[in-house]
């Protein structure tokens, strides 16, 4: 019984502490062919070998969420397999493209922790970095989640909550090498808006929608190596209900975010998220965004949109975030801040 893991629980936590992840996971052309298959994405960078090397980037990198997919799924054993449920991100920022053959291991540092009044889960928060291969830094990300305690009866650690940005700075962004627009394709994209046809404050409904599964949630999840129970083992949960992956979900939305944001070709950072509720099997994602600003980056031809992501169950035609008593609307279920990189 002493050789298997049980997880870690929110006593086991200590700020300061560093995990080092197991185990490392190379990148295949049969992930980028898996992830087309779980998600509605037509993006071209990824989707055209032609069209990221006409933009610089060859080989053609695989999705910006399918590497954080894959390292995020390095944490969960160590961090969050005896979680209730992931709270947020902040600070996300992809480094370098991932390319097939890429190998990505991922390291995390306890940077918070706070009990919950209950007594019986505490929120951790955690700052992770993946690496490739040669030891470059892939991405990073802090997030927080809330997780069981062994025994309610010990004490509660001293309350460390980290002061993280709200924002990563545009000129934080890290652009990838040789990235260059000036020559950019419209046509082969799939549409003609550039930076300048977006305007501060405008929302766009991405219109189609997807009906989630249990058997597709499932198998991205195990794509990801993710093995928190609340996932897969219907006595995970007191409702006997298996919890959607909050990743799922993302990507659900970023794929239907093609429609109306075709040339946000590249995610350059997540500056926040939360998953404002839980979904299931059943339930029919929608999406929608909001332009939040707009800025200039140093490569030929590139800006960046700075878009809150919005994932509903249902279509919200209203486009609404939230209710006059400041909580979130009904039906929202992800409500994520992003930089991607778009055509000037």
């Amino acid at each position: 019984m002493g050789k298997t893991n049980p997880g870690n629980f929110f006593e086991d936590f200590t700020v300061g502490q560093v995990i080092e992840h197991a185990t490392p996971r190379t990148i295949t052309e049969g992930d980028r062919a898996l992830y087309g298959a779980l998600y509605p994405t037509r993006f071209a960078i990824p989707s055209s070998a032609p069209f990221a090397a006409s933009v610089g980037l060859s080989p053609a990198p695989v999705e910006e969420l399918l590497a954080f997919h894959v390292a995020f799924g390095k944490t969960v054993p160590d961090v969050s397999l005896n979680a209730v449920a992931n709270l947020g991100y902040a600070e996300c920022r992809f480094h370098r493209p991932v390319v097939p053959g890429d190998t990505l291991s991922t390291r995390s540092e306890v940077i918070g922790l706070k009990q919950n009044s209950n007594g019986r889960t505490g929120v951790v928060y955690v700052r992770s970095t993946a690496t490739n291969q040669r030891g470059e830094v892939a991405l990073d990300w802090a997030r927080w989640v809330m997780v069981h305690k062994r025994d309610q009866d010990a004490p509660a650690p001293e309350t460390v909550v980290p002061d993280l940005a709200k924002v990563v700075d545009p000129a934080d962004l890290v652009l990838p090498e040789g990235l260059d627009f000036t020559g950019y394709d419209v046509a082969a994209a799939g549409e003609p808006h550039r930076l300048g046809d977006y305007e501060v404050g405008e929302k766009i409904d991405h219109v189609d929608g997807v009906t989630l599964t249990d058997a597709e949630h499932m198998m991205a999840t195990r794509l990801w190596q993710n093995t928190a129970k609340v996932h897969f083992d219907v006595q995970a949960r007191p409702d006997g209900r298996r919890l959607v992956y909050g990743g799922h979900v993302i990507s659900l939305a970023r794929a239907l975010s093609f429609n109306g944001l075709a040339n946000a070709q590249l995610v350059a950072a997540i500056n926040g998220g939360s998953h404002a509720a839980p979904a299931y099997a059943g339930d029919t994602i929608h999406a929608w965004s909001e332009v939040l600003d707009v800025a200039e980056t140093s490569a030929p031809g590139v800006g960046a949109l700075r878009l809150r992501l919005v994932a509903t169950k249902g279509r919200d035609e209203s486009m609404t975030l939230r209710g006059d008593d400041g909580k979130y609307a009904d039906g929202v279920l992800l409500d994520l801040d992003l930089w991607a990189l778009v055509p000037r």
